[in-house]
């Protein structure tokens, strides 16, 4: 076959295939085969010194007329395809503006935090100050100047977590370092009676920190609101009517209230708080074990002696005192049987409430 033959082949061959390619993949192959470096027309032109002198212009003249003529193909080509790939592309990413679109859920808080920051909207609408204290204490203001002995079962080890003091200090309580996790928010009172001198009026919300087994009623670590007033003429009276008012806005207006004598040592006199079950609305049911009422918090009179460490006469100021676990206070509110469920990543406590 002559050189010239093969150029005329080469061409219709390649014309051919070029329009047999059905994707933009199979035409760069044609064009490789036939234009590249090592391409069939390609390897012609670079053998033009071996072609005798008399046939050269011919067999140039026929390569490049190939070879304009696949180029021309091959640009026709790829733009049919291009446009064929763009409208199947389209196609598949096509958005349907006449489904429904997907809704992504909207994050919210928990719901322990939810109803701490309930807690704490009610009492700052009455006048409050919402303060925050350290989570690891000295035993001083987690226990000695909120009137607790040394003796006191409170601050045995099976009840704190100790940690380790570093400072070297020495301790009055066998067993006990001088710093722990609080037990309480109430050393925030401390701290702000040592601060500033009365009228106050605050709550003091946090975590706080006790060894106790989890159980339906019960949590190692929770989240603790503690309230504090000191003013001039603050009488027990103040104080029902305050925590009376704060059940009906937490419970409902038809929820009733009743205080028990209890014991506190910061306290005195000491009372717990007990609000009327919302599902039986005070019968008698399982949830509130027959009785009608459910303990939500604990409160009192600020017993004297806890003034004499702050320096505030006694004489010439009163106050009391009340502290609740939002924990708590969430299951009475939305009726959940165990305080455990709280923790276990039930979705639900996000979306629902």
């Amino acid at each position: 076959m002559s050189v010239l033959d093969t150029i005329e082949k080469i061409e219709k061959d390649g014309l051919e295939f070029i329009h047999n390619a059905a994707t933009s993949e199979e035409l760069d192959a044609v064009r490789v085969a036939i234009l590249g470096k090592k391409g069939s027309l390609t390897q012609i032109l670079h053998s033009m010194r071996d072609i005798p002198k008399e046939m050269k212009a011919e067999v140039g003249k026929s390569a490049n007329i190939a070879r304009k003529a696949v180029e021309e193909a091959i640009s026709a080509k790829s733009e049919e395809l291009s446009q064929k790939e763009l409208e199947a592309k389209m196609s598949a990413e096509a958005i349907d503006v006449t489904l429904p679109g997907r809704v992504r859920p909207i994050g919210t808080r928990h719901l322990i935090a939810n109803v701490q920051s309930q807690i704490c909207d009610i009492f700052v609408g009455l006048g409050y100050e919402i303060v925050a204290g350290p989570e690891v204490e000295t035993q001083y203001y987690n226990f000695e100047a909120l009137n607790t002995p040394p003796d006191h079962p409170s601050r045995g080890l099976q009840d704190s977590f100790y940690v380790v003091d570093a400072s070297g200090a020495k301790t009055n309580v066998k067993g006990e370092s001088n710093v722990l996790l609080r037990t309480q928010t109430s050393g925030v009172q401390i701290h702000t009676m040592e601060d500033r001198k009365p009228p106050i009026y605050i709550v003091a919300p946090g975590k706080v920190y006790r060894k106790d087994v989890p159980d339906p009623s019960h949590l190692p670590q929770f989240t603790q609101v503690e309230g504090l007033v000191v003013d001039k003429g603050i009488t027990f009276g103040d104080l029902k009517g305050t925590l009376d008012y704060f059940c009906k806005k937490m419970f409902g207006p038809d929820r009733k209230t009743r205080f028990r004598a209890h014991y506190f040592p910061f306290t005195e006199p000491s009372v717990e708080v007990d609000v009327s079950c919302g599902i039986c609305h005070g019968e008698g049911c399982r949830f509130c074990k027959g009785t009608g009422w459910l303990e939500i918090l604990g409160c009192g009179m600020v017993d004297p002696n806890v003034f004499g460490f702050v320096d505030i006469d006694p004489d010439e100021y009163s106050g009391f005192a009340f502290g609740m676990g939002a924990e708590r206070i969430a299951c009475l509110k939305y009726n959940v049987p165990d305080l455990r469920m709280l923790l276990d990543g039930d979705m639900r406590f996000l979306r629902q409430f």
